[in-house]
């Protein structure tokens, strides 16, 4: 009998195992469409997930205290709105004002910007022909300002839905946190009894490195933030506010939050002069040295192990799936195939870590 089931694995496919197959990719095909229809909605649900992967512990610790779940998560909800309405109230006026006297300034600036590049490019004309004259710099500064807005207003807003897509996701943040147990337990019942402790493992692991994320990237941010912005100032360089608040935020877009951060400062920079320039590149190298070497691998590194390769790659995949909001998920996304890559297929083997590093070793020494 069983010489017979082998014999039927290595047979030929039958017409009916292909039917199965064909079924099987016509059912993936649409399965695709329809989660890609639906991108919008997955990226709400993604980051109201994982927002509350991040405040659960919060609940977990008032709770813990003998406050009902419920009025937990009412309470982290005000407390939440009131950091939010003292942001507004008190960074928003300076940060418009900061913003308006930015745009104002913007021919000025490329002004500045282009008197430079044309004193470096003396013996060089046809690259001094190149740059666009004064009477077209403020079409051009027109023009890039109106695209940049576009593609923020479709990156945020737009993709979600405005107004009422963010109330739904207060909503959606506040049920799923005051009775989170039925998720779970679906999750779990999804898993067949054979995986039931690797899904376990899985959701436990990524709820404790997205809380140690979290926690660590607010951290870095408020450090880089303010070391941005206070040197910047020192310097001269203006608007220090917006460059500390975009140091900050820029920490929740790993790997290129840095680069992104780094063109608006240097370019303000450099209208400034080669001093401010060469002081603004030397702020900007230092911090980031510094959070490189020492608050990444302090704050995040025992976590999180995660290669930095592997983070950029999921950080230009959920780009491109996402947009602007899906770079958020990149490290989210990374963790969570790590995670199941290592629960499900490299546990259930049991490799030898050891003897397998010093292959690696050989072949990257070439020995």
């Amino acid at each position: 009998m069983k010489e017979s089931e082998d014999e039927n694995q290595h047979g030929p496919l039958s017409y009916h195992g292909a039917w199965r197959i064909v079924w099987l990719v016509f059912l993936l095909i649409i399965v695709g469409l329809i989660l890609r229809a639906l991108q919008p909605v997955i990226l709400l649900f993604a980051l109201v997930f994982l927002l509350a992967m991040v405040l659960n512990p919060i609940v977990v610790w008032l709770r813990k205290r003998h406050v009902p779940r419920l009025l937990s998560v009412i309470l982290l909800m005000l407390a939440l709105i009131a950091v939010a309405g003292t942001i507004v109230l008190f960074a928003i006026p300076p940060l418009s004002r900061q913003s308006q006297e930015l745009m104002h300034s913007a021919p000025r600036v490329w002004q500045g910007i282009r008197a430079r590049i044309e004193s470096l490019t003396q013996n060089y004309p046809a690259v001094r022909e190149a740059l666009p004259r004064s009477d077209e710099i403020a079409g051009k500064v027109g023009a890039t300002a109106g695209t940049v807005g576009s593609i923020l207003l479709r990156s945020t807003i737009g993709l979600v839905g405005g107004v009422a897509s963010i109330v739904f996701a207060v909503l959606l943040l506040v049920f799923v946190l005051a009775n989170p147990r039925p998720l779970v337990a679906a999750y779990l019942a999804l898993a067949p009894d054979r995986y039931r402790q690797q899904a376990h493992r899985t959701l436990a692991r990524l709820m404790r490195q997205m809380t140690a994320w979290a926690r660590g990237v607010a951290i870095n941010g408020v450090i880089t933030g303010v070391s941005i912005g206070a040197l910047l100032w020192l310097i001269g360089v203006q608007p220090a506010l917006i460059f500390g608040v975009f140091a900050f935020l820029g920490e929740f877009l790993p790997n290129i939050g840095a680069f992104l951060v780094s063109i608006p400062i240097l370019l303000v920079a450099l209208s400034m002069g080669a001093t401010k320039f060469w002081l603004a590149v030397g702020v900007i190298v230092l911090v980031y040295q510094i959070e490189l070497n020492v608050l990444v691998p302090g704050v995040l590194g025992k976590e999180m192990r995660l290669h930095p390769v592997n983070i950029l790659f999921f950080t230009l995949a959920t780009a491109t799936i996402f947009g602007l909001l899906g770079v958020f998920l990149a490290v989210p996304a990374a963790a969570l195939v790590q995670i199941v890559i290592d629960e499900f297929y490299l546990r259930p083997h049991k490799p030898d870590y050891a003897a397998i590093d010093r292959e690696a070793a050989a072949l990257v020494e070439g020995t």
